[in-house]
C-alpha cells in the first residue's frame, strides 16, 4: 500500500533542506517530498489547509506536511470542534466520478421494483463479502437498479468465471445462482467477446482497490459489504 511505502520511506530518510525560495510553496513542497520519498510516491497535488498544514496527495492516500515540507503527518486530521473526520471527507470529495459517465453496456442490469433508485456495484467473483452483501443487503433492498461491474481482481479464476457468466444465456440469474446460491457457473462452450479487460481498466482509473466498491448517483461511492440501514441512509440523503 502507498501508505506504507510512505510511512517506512519517511522514517529513513527524513531530513532538511531547501528547494528555491523564489518558487510557490506548493511548488517547493512536491518537489521536496519527492525528492525525500523517491520511488515510494508521486505527489498528485499539494493543497493549503485551515489548520496551516499542507495537504499532500499521493495515490489514495493523503499526509499533511508544513511549508517547509520538514515535518509529515501520516493519519486522519479531525474538526476538533465538530469530530469531523476532514481527511475523509477529503478523500470521498477526491474520489467522486461522474456517474453519467460510467460506461453502463459493461456491467449487468438488474431492476427490483421500481427501479427509480440507481446503484453501481464493482464485484469479483471470489470476493466472499460481495456475495454476503448480495445475500444480506440486496436481497432486502427494494426499488432500485443495480449496474453490477464484473471487476476481476481477486484470481485468474475471477476472469474464468466473469467469462462464463457473461456468456451465459442469462447473465443475470448465473451471476446471482453463482453468488447467492453458490452454484458455480457453467464452463460454456462457446466463448463470447468478454468486458473483463475494459472492467479491470476502468476500475483502476476509477481507483477501486478493493470490492464491493458501491456508486452511487451523486458520484459518490461507499466501499465494503454495508448493511441495510447504511444503505437506505445513503439513498435517503441523496434527496436532501
Amino acid at each position: 500500500m502507498v501508505k506504507v511505502k510512505v510511512a517506512l520511506a519517511f522514517a529513513a530518510v527524513l531530513f532538511a533542506g531547501c528547494v528555491g525560495a523564489e518558487q510557490p510553496v506548493e511548488a517547493t513542497i512536491k518537489k521536496t517530498i519527492e525528492a525525500r520519498l523517491g520511488a515510494a510516491a508521486k505527489v498528485e497535488s499539494v493543497t493549503a489547509t485551515p489548520s496551516g498544514l499542507y495537504e499532500v496527495r499521493i495515490g489514495n492516500e493523503i499526509i499533511y506536511t508544513d511549508k517547509n515540507a520538514d515535518y509529515m503527518f501520516i493519519g486522519d486530521m479531525y474538526n476538533a470542534k465538530t469530530s469531523q473526520n476532514l481527511t475523509r471527507a477529503r478523500k470521498d470529495e477526491l474520489n467522486k466520478i461522474k456517474f453519467s459517465e460510467l460506461p453502463l453496456g459493461l456491467a449487468l442490469k438488474t431492476v427490483k421494483g421500481d427501479g427509480k433508485r440507481v446503484i453501481a456495484i464493482f464485484e469479483d467473483p471470489n470476493c466472499g463479502y460481495c456475495k454476503r452483501f448480495r445475500q444480506t443487503t440486496l436481497k432486502q433492498v427494494d426499488n432500485v437498479t443495480v449496474y453490477t461491474f464484473m471487476y476481476n481482481i481477486l484470481s485468474p479464476d475471477s476472469f474464468v468465471k466473469s467469462t462464463n457468466v457473461w456468456c451465459s444465456v442469462d447473465r443475470n440469474r448465473t451471476w446471482d445462482e453463482w453468488m447467492v446460491d453458490g452454484k458455480v457457473p457453467p464452463t460454456v462452450s462457446k466463448k463470447c467477446d468478454t468486458p473483463n479487460d475494459k472492467v479491470v481498466e476502468l476500475g483502476q482509473k476509477l481507483r477501486i482497490e478493493g470490492t464491493p466498491a458501491i456508486f452511487f448517483t451523486d458520484g459518490t461511492r461507499i466501499p465494503g459489504a454495508v448493511d441495510l440501514q447504511t444503505l437506505e441512509a445513503k439513498f435517503a440523503s441523496l434527496k436532501k
